[in-house]
C-alpha cells in the first residue's frame, strides 16, 4: 500500500516515515509541504496522511487541491470542532489528534484503504459485474424506463449527470437488459488513464509495437466483443485520440497499436460524462461528429437531492452491509440522524451518502447512530 505523509515538522515527519516503514504492507514517502506533495504525488498513491497547520498551503487547502482524487487522513495537534467538520465535508476519511501511537495511525490507514476497496468504482479498466439499485424513486423510475427501452437496441447511449449519481450503475442496467447480457461489460475511465497509454488500453497492441510491448495484448474493444464497452468520463478523452474512436464506432473495426490489419468488432457503446459536452464541442475540445455518434439516446440521471425518497433506503442498506462486513453488530439511525440525512443536499450524490454512512457506522459508539455521528451538519 502506497502511503504519503505531508508534515512540515522534520522530526515528526521522519519518525512517522520510519515507524510506518516497519509495517511490511506500507510503502511510505514523505514531503515537507503541501506544495511539494502536489508536485510529486503519483497516481498509485493509496492514502495521504497530512497535518493541518503548515506554512504556506495548510492541510485543508491541500485537500481542496487534491479534488477528492486520494483518500486522506488528517492529523493535528490543534483540533477544533469547526476544523473537524470542515475536513469531513471535504471527504477526509479519518481525523487523528496528536499525540497518537503508530498503531493507531496504521489501523486508520488500513481501515481507510479497506473501505475504499469495498466501494470504489473502476478507475482504470475492468469488467463490471451486475447492477444493484438500492432504492428507486418516481423520478428515477422515468430514467430507468428510458434506459430499458434503449437497452433493447444497439444504439449508443450517453449517460449524463453529476459525479456520484450512479452512472456506472446505469451502464450495468442497460447491459443486463440487452441481448448482450451474456457477454462481457468492460469499462474504462478516460480521466484515469495517461494519454500515452489510453490508445493501447482501448485497441490493444502488437508485440514489439513499443519498448515494453513484450507480447501481444488485446484491448478493451476486443475483450468486450459481443458485449458492451462503457466509456466513463468521455469528455476527458484527448482530442487527438477521438478520430480513432469515431472510426471504430462507424466502421465496427479497430487496429491494434503497431499493426496494420483491422480487426472486426461487435461492441455496443455506452458513455458517461459530468461535463457539458455541447459546450466542449463549441469550444473545439470535443469532436461534433463523435458527440452525435455517442449521444443517440441521452440519459440524464437526476441528482440525489431530487430523489429524496431514496435516501433512507440507500442509507439503511449501506449501514447493514458495513455492520456485517466489519462485525459492528446491529446499528440503526436515530430519528435526528434520519432527519439530518433527509435535510442534506449531497453535492457528492450517492457516493457521498455511502461514505457518510460508512464513516458513521465505523466511528459511532453503541447501537444508535446520532446526528453528530454523521458529521454532515446540513445547511437549512
Amino acid at each position: 500500500m502506497n502511503v504519503v505523509i505531508v508534515e512540515d515538522d522534520i522530526n515528526m515527519r521522519k519518525s512517522l516515515e520510519i515507524a510506518l516503514g516497519d509495517y511490511n504492507e506500507f510503502n511510505v514517502k514523505s514531503y515537507k509541504s503541501a506544495t511539494e506533495a502536489l508536485k510529486k504525488l503519483s497516481n498509485d498513491t493509496d492514502v495521504i496522511v497530512t497535518d493541518i497547520n503548515m506554512p504556506g498551503m495548510d492541510g485543508l487547502e491541500f485537500i481542496k487541491e487534491l479534488g477528492g482524487k486520494y483518500d486522506v487522513i488528517i492529523m493535528t495537534g490543534n483540533a477544533t470542532l469547526n476544523r473537524a467538520i470542515e475536513s469531513v465535508r471535504l471527504g477526509v476519511k479519518d481525523f487523528l489528534t496528536k499525540p497518537f501511537d503508530i498503531d493507531t495511525l496504521a489501523t486508520a490507514i488500513k481501515r481507510t484503504s479497506a473501505i475504499t476497496q469495498k466501494t470504489k468504482t473502476p478507475d482504470t479498466t475492468t469488467e463490471i459485474k451486475s447492477s444493484n439499485f438500492l432504492a428507486a424513486s418516481a423520478n428515477l423510475d422515468k430514467t430507468l424506463n428510458i434506459a430499458k427501452k434503449a437497452a433493447q437496441t444497439d444504439v449508443s447511449v450517453m449517460i449524463m449527470g453529476e459525479s456520484g449519481v450512479g452512472k456506472e450503475l446505469f451502464s450495468r442496467y442497460i447491459h443486463e437488459n440487452s441481448k448482450r447480457k451474456n457477454s462481457a461489460l468492460m469499462a474504462i475511465n478516460m480521466a484515469a488513464i495517461p494519454e500515452n497509454l489510453l490508445e493501447s488500453e482501448l485497441y490493444g497492441y502488437e508485440k514489439g509495437a513499443f519498448t515494453d510491448a513484450t507480447a501481444t495484448k488485446k484491448g478493451l474493444f476486443e475483450l468486450a466483443n459481443g458485449g458492451t464497452l462503457f466509456l466513463d468520463e468521455i469528455g476527458e478523452m484527448p482530442l487527438n485520440l477521438q478520430p480513432k474512436l469515431l472510426r471504430a464506432i462507424q466502421e465496427r473495426e479497430i487496429v491494434r497499436v503497431g499493426a496494420s490489419k483491422p480487426i472486426k468488432i461487435d461492441v455496443r457503446i455506452v458513455s458517461a460524462t459530468n461535463a457539458n459536452l455541447e459546450q466542449k464541442v463549441a469550444n473545439g475540445e470535443f469532436r461534433e461528429d463523435l458527440f452525435y455518434r455517442l449521444n443517440t439516446v441521452p440519459l440524464k440521471i437526476p441528482p440525489l437531492r431530487e430523489r429524496k425518497d431514496e435516501i433512507i433506503d440507500i442509507a439503511n442498506a449501506t449501514l447493514k452491509r458495513v455492520c456485517v462486513e466489519y462485525e459492528l453488530g446491529q446499528k440503526e439511525f436515530s430519528q435526528e440522524a434520519i432527519d439530518e440525512l433527509l435535510n442534506y443536499d449531497y453535492p457528492g450524490n450517492i457516493r457521498e451518502l455511502i461514505s457518510i454512512v460508512e464513516r458513521a457506522a465505523i466511528l459511532s459508539e453503541g447501537s444508535s447512530i446520532s446526528k453528530e455521528d454523521l458529521f454532515i451538519y446540513a445547511k437549512k
